[in-house]
Parts: structure tokens; sequence; C-alpha cells
């Protein structure tokens, strides 16, 4: 593939010999954590497909996209709502923020004691290896957090077009017609970007894209509360991942084939573990690819991970945009009910997240759950001991972490998550 795409790389502005360092590492990583791994669905070759060319023919893709005048729309969060953008004929991505790269880079414009995750967005832009930011025509940020709002202030110097969403944090009518007039304002810098205007029928059409995209996705994950489960974590976070990448379209045909064989294993009761292995829910701060550190962790020690309540999971493709609305007013009220839905940390009272972890649970019959939080990621940290004392207290196990991207506490993490393989399977 580096050969192939290089003129392309470098017209992007790419740093080309960090870029193919950063490939090699990356390809050699999903090697061994994912090709590595037996008995997988045999429809997850389309999946590996997409990722040996994310960088490449799918980047080509937004390049002859954008010279056949669509825009490229750039996103770090699930707030941003893809309906919008693919009413105005935009392409929505999702921006490279899941691996330690660039983090010396990053540190001499940020605070050391960052999340990965901001760090990482820095990182990639500053070391020019992300194609995706490189082709975006707009990039979308929210002030999901203090950390991301205020790491904007400085983004904003390093592209072209930065949009801000300013996201409610408690879900109050206030709250409610604040993400309104938010989406309101998003819908005019769409518009203004692309030169088209959106319409009922437009709109309609966009919501029903998304929908059956989050219906396939449901789907897969309706499939993993069978005993053996069919698939492993790694392949359903992986496939969550991508959701944020791939056309829209070919993502839901593609998840959708990926279920009828699912169906297929369940049927014939044959599961990627054996029958009976203990079953993890993973819950807390979204993990961006490559971040597969503690997923391939957990399953390593033979434990499977059933659901990820996540923003790179449940809690971010939950819920449909009711697509009946008769005018603009009321789907744009449909799209705010859909995502003020979303259970993120960043709203206060937030007791939806727990009574969904305690759903999910018993939903994939899970025998514990494993939060994950990223250093420095107060909301999450914080909202993690509520859940523990709510799960515990309804005799689920729960195990806290809090890490970062780096490999250095692996093998810490492996020994604390073989302990609590040990406890729940007492």
């Amino acid at each position: 593939m580096s050969e192939q795409y290089q003129q392309m790389w470098a017209e992007l502005g790419l740093d080309l010999e960090a870029h193919d360092a950063l490939l090699a590492t990356l390809g050699q990583v999903y090697q061994d954590i994912y090709l590595a791994q037996p008995n997988r669905p045999k429809a997850m070759e389309y999946f590996d497909f997409v990722m040996s060319e994310v960088h490449g023919l799918r980047i080509k893709e937004l390049i002859d996209a954008k010279n056949q005048g669509r825009k490229v729309i750039g996103s770090f969060c699930v707030f941003v709502p893809e309906e919008i953008i693919l009413a105005v004929d935009g392409i929505s991505v999702g921006l490279c923020a899941g691996a330690e790269f660039g983090f010396d880079l990053a540190e001499k414009v940020l605070p050391r004691n960052t999340c990965s995750l901001i760090k990482s967005a820095f990182g990639f832009k500053l070391g020019k290896v992300c194609p995706y930011i490189e082709s975006c025509d707009v990039v979308v940020g929210e002030n999901t957090c203090d950390g991301k709002k205020k790491a904007y202030e400085i983004f904003q110097d390093m592209v072209d077009d930065l949009y801000i969403l300013d996201l409610p944090q408690s879900k109050t009518d206030q709250g409610r017609r604040l993400l309104r007039e938010e989406y309101r304002g998003f819908i005019g810098k769409m518009e203004a970007v692309s030169g088209k205007t959106i319409t009922v029928e437009n709109l309609q059409k966009a919501i029903e894209t998304v929908n059956q995209k989050r219906q396939a996705l449901a789907r897969l994950r309706s499939l993993r509360s069978a005993n053996p489960v069919p698939i492993s974590g790694l392949d359903a976070l992986l496939i969550n991942q991508i959701s944020f990448y791939d056309d829209p379209v070919r993502f839901t045909a593609s998840v959708n084939k990926l279920c009828d064989e699912l169906e297929q294993r369940v049927a014939h009761k044959e599961g990627v573990f054996p029958a009976d292995t203990p079953r993890i829910l993973m819950s807390g701060c979204p993990m961006a690819v490559p971040n597969w550190k503690l997923p391939s962790i957990v399953e390593s020690t033979g434990a499977v991970i059933v659901g990820e309540e996540s923003c790179v999971g449940e809690r971010g493709t939950r819920g449909l945009v009711d697509s009946r609305g008769g005018g603009m007013e009321e789907m744009l009220d449909n799209i705010v009910e859909r995502y003020l839905q979303i259970d993120c940390a960043i709203f206060t009272p937030n007791p939806e997240r727990r009574n969904n972890i305690d759903s999910m649970t018993s939903m994939y019959k899970a025998d514990g759950i494993l939060h994950y939080s990223l250093q420095f990621c107060q909301p999450y940290s914080i909202e993690s001991g509520l859940i523990e004392n709510q799960m515990e207290d309804n005799g689920i196990p729960v195990l806290r972490i809090e890490t970062d991207y780096s490999m250095e506490d692996v093998g810490q993490l492996k020994t604390r998550v073989e302990a609590f393989m040990e406890r729940i399977s007492q």
C-alpha cells in the first residue's frame, strides 16, 4: 500500500517517513492482535480489508469525492450529527486519536497531564501522519469536557476551518433548547460550506441511512447475548471503530452480511470461545483506532467481551431518529431528542448511564464489568465510583482500571485482570 499512495500522502502534506513508520507499527500490531485470533467469522475479511486500506483506498475515495464537489467533515465525538452532514451530501469521518504518537510534540502546547485522547489528536496533527484530518474541509469540535474545550483554542490555529458545538451538560428544557440551537447553527454551517440547502426530503433520506447503520449495529449487539458468543469482543470493537470511517451504506451492508453468518453460528452453537466462558461488559471512555490494549488483555486471559458501554459502542449508536417528521422543525426536534439520550459522563446528574449499564449487564448476561478510564479524564473517572457502588450492590463484580495509551503498564494490567477473572469465576 505504501508505494501506491505515496504521491497522495505527499500532496496531503504528510511526513512520509513518520507515516510509513506508523503504518508499519500498526500493521504488525493488527497482525498480532486481530489476524492471530482463531475461528473468526469469514465476513470479518471485509473489515480486515478496510483496515488494510484505512490510510489508502478510503483516503483516495475521500479525495475523489472532494474533486466531485462533496465536502469532508471530521469530528471526534458522537454528538456531531451525521444526519446533517449526509443531508448536504457530505462525508462524515472520525479523526485519528487512538495511539500514543507525537506526544512529545503535543506536550509542547498542552500540559503533560492532559488525557491521551486529546494529546493523540494533537500528536497526529503535529506529526503530520493523519490523512483524514488533512482531507477535511471542516473539523467539528465540541466541549464535552474542559480539556477539549480549552484545547480547541489552540487547535483552531492548526486547521483551516474549526467549528465548535456548544453542548449542554444537563438534560433540562434549557439544555434541550441549547442543543437545538447548536444543531440549527450546524445546519447553517453545513449549508454554507457545501452550497446546498437541506430539505425535508434529503434530511429524511440521511436520517434513514444513519438509522439503518445503527440498526445493523444493534443486530450485531443482540447476537452477542448468545452462549457461546459468536464473535470476539475485539472484532466487535473493530467494527464499531470502523463505523466512524467507512461509507455508511457499504458499512451497513457488510455488518448485516456478518450478522447473517453469526446467526448461523448461534443456531449451530458455534462460538469463538467455549460455552460458559466468563463474560465481561466493558464500560467507560471511548476507544478510537488503534486503542486495543485493554480488550486484547481481557480476551487473552480467557474471558470474552460481550458489550461496549462506550461512545465507540452502544452508547454512541443506541436509539434511532424518528424520520416521520412533517417539516424541518419537527425533524430537527427528532434529531435533538435522539442525541440528548446519549448518556455521556459530561451530563449531570447522569443516572441514565448507570441504568443503561445495569440493563446491558442483564441483556448480555455479563459476569462482571470492567470500567475503563483514561488518566486525567475526570468525568468518567468520577462516575466509575458511582457505577461500582451500584453494580456491586446488585451482585455484579466491577474492576476499575485507569490507564493511558502507553504499553508500559501491560504487565500490571494483565495481573489485575487475571485476578478479576479469578474472582468472577468463583
